[in-house]
């Protein structure tokens, strides 16, 4: 293949990739206009996010399996095609529950777009540049949930909900027809005499289940709901009896025993915190910006921005400095640092905070997860076989998504305490004997009254009035109080980062730079 070819399917295998990525995040901001577009409440339109996200986590940990089982040319190149018909049929969807079953059949065909792409591009470079790829291949999984809402907020304010989804289509097309044309089988290959039907069974009801759970539990107050309890004892049964079997038969479906590395093993970890953060903050972030500081979605987009772009120089950047021998220990650390750091300065928000403010923080978070991404990614298959980075690359892929999914639910939940909790304790000093309230509570009645209301309107009003300051400096302390706790559940990892560069000192040579 010559270097023109090889570089244009590079180009269009990452696009693949940050297109997926995209459609984790890029309905997130089109909920009410689809909720009051199909007339459906605001709880039955979370599904569109729900049953994505859910098809997901049950596709991508057996893309090594469909790629063996159909060809990779065949699997990949089909994935793009039913991605794509799926991302048309969700636009032209006229009720809630139709454009929810679309997006679930768009989440399957979503998987291989993921964790083939990555399999693809390191193929695509020879071992010596394997920092490059793992750079290139980051540049998508960074950048694709960050832009995700910037997108969508744009699209929707300008054009209409249904464009979120069109955007795909000349897209995929493009893919599926540059791939036809220019992607060819893998040079190893791997046969199966036996489908795991059992395995495929209880993985999909198991990590279905789990991520309903996570995905819908803060909505209805986790086991108050009878069938939250009944989903989570179905996901602790399957799964448990997923990873006994997988591990007892000969030709699983998914090839747990990969996990015996060591080195993929921590790197899945460090993934499934990485992905926690990637997630999180840039879910927790254009909230506080809408809800509390009154910036629009395509403002809040370019908030971003620019910490996207930078990330992408510091993701080239790190992989050169890994390839001229610098110690991977060393920018793990100062990823880890700078994003800490990250949260630390969002912890300090308040409700007079810029924009521009808010904007130079964000950088950290982008050049701090720009530097862990190169060194994780290809530290989780720097230590298998040819025959097993599929596999590899599709569980460390899972354990992203599942970080993703483990830290909205659980943020979610902290945040309804949060807010709870820093409520009473501002009300409890909101009393007739206190000399700020009685000033506060007279200058606003007065204002009321002004205004043409009679005097018990008015107090009434100036009460509700300063009800909606409480709730908005509890909904503010809450989320600075998240952002705090991202970053010490950063602080919690570094211990595993050592570990796992220990390891991959134990194996010999830099872990970024090779992919066996």
């Amino acid at each position: 293949m010559s270097n023109l070819r090889r570089n244009f399917l590079i180009f269009i295998v990452i696009l693949a990739a940050i297109m997926e990525l995209i459609d984790t995040s890029i309905v997130n901001v089109a909920l009410n206009y689809m909720s009051g577009n199909l007339g459906s409440t605001l709880e039955d339109t979370s599904w569109v996010i729900t049953s994505y996200a859910i098809a997901n986590v049950i596709i991508i940990p057996i893309t090594s399996f469909l790629t063996t089982k159909l060809g990779r040319r065949n699997y990949y190149i089909g994935s793009i095609i039913l991605f794509t018909f799926c991302s048309l049929m969700c636009g032209q969807a006229g009720n809630i529950w139709t454009l929810v079953f679309f997006r679930f059949i768009q989440g399957l065909g979503g998987g291989a777009l993921l964790s083939v792409s990555q399999v693809i591009v390191f193929e695509l470079f020879p071992k010596e540049k394997q920092g490059v790829a793992s750079a290139l291949f980051g540049v998508g999984v960074f950048v694709g949930p960050t832009i995700g809402p910037t997108l969508g907020g744009f699209i929707t304010e300008n054009y209409s909900w249904p464009w979120i989804f069109y955007i795909n289509v000349p897209l995929g097309a493009l893919a599926a027809i540059s791939c036809f044309f220019l992607l060819s089988e893998p040079t190893v290959k791997q046969t199966i005499k036996r489908v795991d039907w059992t395995g495929i069974g209880l993985l999909a009801v198991g990590i279905g289940a789990l991520q309903t759970v996570l995905e819908r539990g803060e909505t209805d107050d986790w086991f108050a709901a009878n069938y939250i309890i009944w989903l989570t004892v179905t996901a602790m049964i399957c799964l448990t009896f997923f990873v006994l079997w997988e591990l007892k038969i000969k030709d699983p479906v998914v090839n747990l025993r990969v996990l015996k590395s060591k080195t993929l093993s921590v790197a899945a970890v460090l993934t499934f915190v990485t992905g926690l953060g990637l997630f999180t903050s840039v879910y927790l972030t254009p909230v506080v910006a809408q809800r509390l500081l009154g910036f629009t979605p395509s403002q809040t987009g370019l908030l971003l921005l620019p910490g996207a772009i930078i990330a992408i120089f510091g993701l080239i950047i790190s992989a050169r400095l890994l390839q001229k021998g610098l110690s991977p220990i060393i920018i793990i650390i100062v990823g880890f640092a700078l994003f800490i750091y990250f949260n630390w300065r969002m912890s300090g928000l308040t409700l007079e905070t810029s924009g521009g403010e808010i904007t130079f923080t964000l950088i950290f978070r982008a050049v701090g997860l720009a530097l862990l991404t190169v060194p994780l990614t290809a530290l989780a298959v720097s230590s298998l076989a040819d025959k097993d980075i599929p596999q590899g690359a599709a569980l460390n892929n899972m354990m992203r998504q599942l970080g993703g999914s483990f830290g909205i639910s659980i943020f979610n939940t902290y945040l309804a305490r949060r807010i709870a909790s820093h409520r009473v304790d501002l009300i409890s000093h909101i009393t007739l004997t206190d000399p700020q309230t009685v000033l506060r509570l007279q200058s606003y009645t007065s204002y009321f009254q002004n205004k043409g209301y009679s005097i018990f309107d008015a107090k009434i009003k100036a009460l509700k009035l300063i009800d909606q300051v409480v709730i908005r400096q509890s909904t503010l302390l809450s989320y600075d109080n998240a952002f705090f706790l991202l970053g010490l559940i950063f602080v919690a990892a570094l211990p595993l980062l050592l570990i796992a560069v220990g390891q991959a000192k134990r194996k010999g040579g830099p872990v970024i730079i090779s992919d066996h």
